[in-house]
């Protein structure tokens, strides 16, 4: 069948949406789909990535709160664009304006709205959540869950990739919820690139001794990352144990990093890897990922640590919150630093084991050629093929 993504996440600087995407181009063609991302763009252009997979970019303004995307804003394009594509099935990839654009598109095909965004627990209850409790946040935005309401009666599903977000959305009265959890990048991620040298230097950054605990962090200098109260959480944890943290990313709130890290020499910042191979040689060269974010739709670096042998240390709820499972690591309560900081505390203290469990079980981390397997079945399943020849 031919599958049109509409993607409004989609950017040639972005990150765990574009992995996922560049990913589904390559997978769907050797399941023998055809796949066709449209995505917002300086210019309209077609690239074809492969044979059965191309990217069509729009003309799209930028995102003004973060200039390496751009945004669908004209209606009439996207149905145009998918009026010329004919698909056999829509895919969309944002709860905002774009999946209402593709909901009222009146072509026959079905239609299927992919969770890259959990906006609830990244905007109102990160602002609120100090000061009131979800439900009575969920109430101030009614608005937001009869959109969502309407999405899930426009859309013939709403594809979760953790278990929180879509028993969040059932419960708030949102139809044709499934959980499909994503998965990490085949064959990139593994416990035998672990580099005890790499190890070593790493920690030396961070004036520490090979046997002290490095940590690692990756992500996007954002605030929904929550970095500075992870390195608040370090830096408290490293007056009782000797820890040190290596954080990967960048972004706009760097200089905010920065401050919080206030000269500590046991947390250092590297800019972005772009190099994946260079990635997956750190994260398995560090002792535990560490993550402040609860608001994950997947937690793709949590579950790349977990393929790398190495165990999470992770909020209690989003989705990094299902890497911790079976032992794989630790939780904590989302959003409170002295309660990360104890977590690391006891985390130092049982990570030899923890680690040996995960090194053992990183081969059966789900990856995304099973995950797009799983998901076109149930395309199949629930009769959303019925267009394909």
């Amino acid at each position: 069948m031919r599958i049109v993504d509409v993607c409004g996440f989609y950017a040639p600087e972005g990150g765990g949406v574009k992995t996922y995407v560049d990913r589904k181009l390559r997978t769907g063609p050797r399941l023998g789909h055809e796949m066709i991302v449209v995505a917002p763009g300086a210019a309209e252009t077609v690239t074809e990535i492969e044979p059965g997979a191309k990217l069509v970019t729009l003309p799209c303004p930028l995102f003004p709160l973060d200039r390496r995307y751009r945004y669908f804003t004209d209606e009439a394009q996207v149905h145009a664009a998918l009026d010329r594509l004919a698909p056999d099935l829509v895919e969309c990839s944002t709860p905002w304006k774009s999946a209402g654009m593709v909901g009222r598109w009146r072509g026959n095909a079905p239609r299927s709205l992919v969770m890259h965004c959990d906006a609830l627990a990244t905007y109102p209850y990160r602002w609120l959540g100090a000061v009131m409790e979800r439900e009575a946040i969920d109430r101030r935005f009614d608005w937001f869950w009869r959109h969502l309401r309407r999405l899930g009666d426009a859309y013939d599903m709403l594809v979760c990739a953790n278990h929180d977000l879509g028993a969040r959305l059932t419960a708030g009265g949102v139809a044709n919820i499934v959980v499909e959890p994503f998965g990490v990048e085949p064959g990139l991620f593994d416990p035998g690139l672990r580099d005890p040298k790499l190890r070593a230097e790493l920690l030396a950054a961070c004036g520490l001794e090979p046997d002290a605990t490095l940590l690692m962090g990756v992500g996007r200098h954002s605030p929904e990352k929550r970095w500075p109260m992870v390195i608040e959480a370090v830096t408290a944890a490293g007056y009782h144990t000797r820890v040190g943290m290596v954080l990967i990313g960048e972004g706009r709130d760097r200089a905010r990093l920065e401050r919080a890290i206030a000269g500590n020499p046991h947390v250092r910042l590297l800019t972005s890897v772009r190099d994946r191979s260079a990635l997956a040689r750190l994260l398995a060269s560090g002792d535990a990922l560490v993550h402040g974010c609860e608001a994950e739709t997947f937690g793709m670096v949590a579950a790349e640590a977990r393929a790398s042998g190495i165990p999470v240390i992770v909020p209690d709820l989003g989705g990094a919150s299902d890497q911790a499972r079976d032992a794989m690591g630790w939780t904590y309560p989302a959003t409170q630093a002295g309660a990360l900081a104890e977590t690391i505390r006891v985390a130092v203290d049982e990570l030899d084991r923890r680690r040996a469990r995960t090194a053992s079980a990183a081969a059966e981390v789900r990856t995304m050629d099973s995950h797009f397997e799983a998901l076109f079945a149930r395309y199949a399943a629930a009769g959303l093929c019925r267009r394909a020849a």
